[in-house]
């Protein structure tokens, strides 16, 4: 009865067509630059934190008033925090020890110490992700799992550790008199610490980023500064843009791949979080990495922990191999402690793994809801606490 409007007529402008998607062998390369950008981002922010706390003296100073094993303790988190790896830290430790720079009681604190700043980057990746609700809320329930296995396992060794060292003739406590039982027992011919495959690759970037720093400033500090500053933006420039592809096809391709073979299992977990902090050399490197899986739902939560756990020992080796560059009883009794401290947490919590999954969840949902969470976090556990802790522990000296 009406005749049809012709004024627009249907075109291919004007019609819904399907949207071409991107193959996926284009997103796997995309997701490999994504992963090269945010390595290299991680070792430009500890280049140019090194740098800063070469200058200063920062490193040594840090360590200087380890006779309070808390100080001892909060040095290693905030050495750490500094220059963004825990094995870096931790075969500094055994590094001073073996030279004589740092006593064998300052050493095993100061080690506990780098466990837990190794977890702070985690949460620094999750904020990237503060935007998407829900990929946050997941993301920094990641980063929390990493946290509290590590701030968990402190509280009951720290306070066993230096309750026991009141009553040897040493001050040694109980960890430490069974490390230094096996280092007297385990013989390891002397090797040079490899260089981290990581570190070799991502050199490029950094040699780049450090030549910018250079010429914008005119001292090393200053310098330092300004490289990490430039480090932190890469990073996040790198995890927008890696989450953004795991949200998109790619996510589609590999989730089969990550829960149905390398996450299936929890022993599979720890293995993949073990070998890979092995070969990378860096615990703060692979944990960091799982926060933006985990944001992303291709792994999922309860698997993240046993991942958690393996990258912890991981991150043990190099400080075994800087001790056997370093063929000395007190360097090898730091380094066997850090081992013993991760396989004993493991021991612990693993059979236990629903409390810090429990609790992790709870406030990763209370954070999703309010980042405000996520702050009073970072600063409670990394001021309030810490400042608690120092004074409790130069009363209980006084005391003494």
């Amino acid at each position: 009865m009406f005749k049809k409007h012709t004024l627009f007529p249907d075109t291919p402008a004007l019609t819904r067509t399907p949207q071409r998607e991107v193959p996926a062998w284009m997103r796997g390369i995309y997701a490999g630059i994504c992963l090269y950008l945010f390595l290299a981002a991680l070792n430009v922010l500890g280049s140019g934190m090194g740098t800063f706390g070469g200058e200063s003296d920062f490193l040594e100073r840090a360590f200087a008033y380890g006779e309070n094993p808390f100080i001892a303790l909060l040095a290693g988190v905030l050495v750490t925090m500094i220059v963004q790896s825990s094995s870096f830290t931790s075969a500094l430790i055994v590094t001073l020890v073996a030279t004589g720079e740092m006593s064998l009681g300052t050493g095993v604190f100061a080690i506990m110490g780098a466990n837990i700043g190794t977890a702070v980057t985690g949460v620094i990746v999750a904020l990237a992700n503060i935007r998407i609700r829900r990929n946050f809320r997941r993301s920094f329930t990641a980063a929390l799992l990493h946290d509290f296995f590590n701030i968990l396992t402190v509280m009951v060794i720290f306070p066993v550790e230096w309750i026991t060292g009141w009553f040897h003739e040493t001050g040694r406590g109980i960890f430490t008199q069974a490390a230094a039982w096996l280092s007297g027992v385990i013989g390891l011919e002397e090797v040079a610490r490899p260089d981290s495959p990581v570190k070799v690759i991502t050199a490029p970037v950094v040699n780049t980023v450090d030549f910018i720093g250079a010429s914008m400033t005119s001292t090393a500090t200053s310098e330092g500064l300004v490289v990490a500053a430039l480090g932190l933006v890469l990073m996040f420039i790198a995890l927008i843009l890696m989450v953004k592809n795991l949200r998109g096809a790619l996510l589609r391709h590999v989730d089969g791949l990550f829960r149905n073979y390398f996450f299936r299992t929890d022993p599979r977990a720890y293995s993949v979080g073990l070998v890979s902090t092995v070969l990378v050399q860096s615990s703060t490197i692979t944990s960091s990495l799982m926060v933006p899986l985990a944001g992303a739902g291709v792994v999922r939560i309860r698997r993240v922990l046993p991942f958690m756990m393996g990258a912890n020992l991981g991150t043990t080796v190099t400080s075994v191999l800087a001790a056997t560059a370093n063929p000395m009883a007190a360097a090898m009794t730091v380094a066997l402690f850090h081992v013993m401290f991760n396989l004993t947490g493991t021991a612990i919590w693993y059979p236990l793994r629903r409390i810090p999954l429990r609790v992790a969840i709870w406030y990763g949902g209370l954070a999703g809801r309010k980042p405000s969470y996520a702050f009073l976090f970072l600063f409670g556990v990394f001021l309030i606490i810490p400042l608690v802790g120092i004074g409790a522990t130069e009363l209980f000296l006084s005391l003494r």
